[in-house]
């Protein structure tokens, strides 16, 4: 729904980024980064500036879009054989 929407837009426009830092960083020219205004001139910049904390509880916030945890293991009855 709107969650899974935001997060598939967030990590694609987020790894665009990601890419072109990195090929600005060894010397080469990255592609265009084409897509909505939103989401590389102002969602891409905050999130970067955003400090780990506020994230994690920004995402654990949103459903369906933080990692879920293992459930706790039950305690065996005996021995395994």
């Amino acid at each position: 729904m709107i969650s899974r929407w935001l997060r598939e837009n967030a990590q694609q426009y987020l790894l665009r980024d990601a890419q072109a830092r990195v090929a600005r960083a060894h010397g080469r020219t990255p592609p265009p980064i084409r897509g909505s205004f939103f989401w590389r001139r102002i969602f891409v910049p905050i999130y970067r500036l955003t400090p780990w904390p506020v994230r994690r509880r920004l995402l654990a916030a949103m459903p369906g879009s933080h990692r879920r945890h293992w459930p706790k293991p039950t305690t065996p009855a005996g021995p395994a054989v």
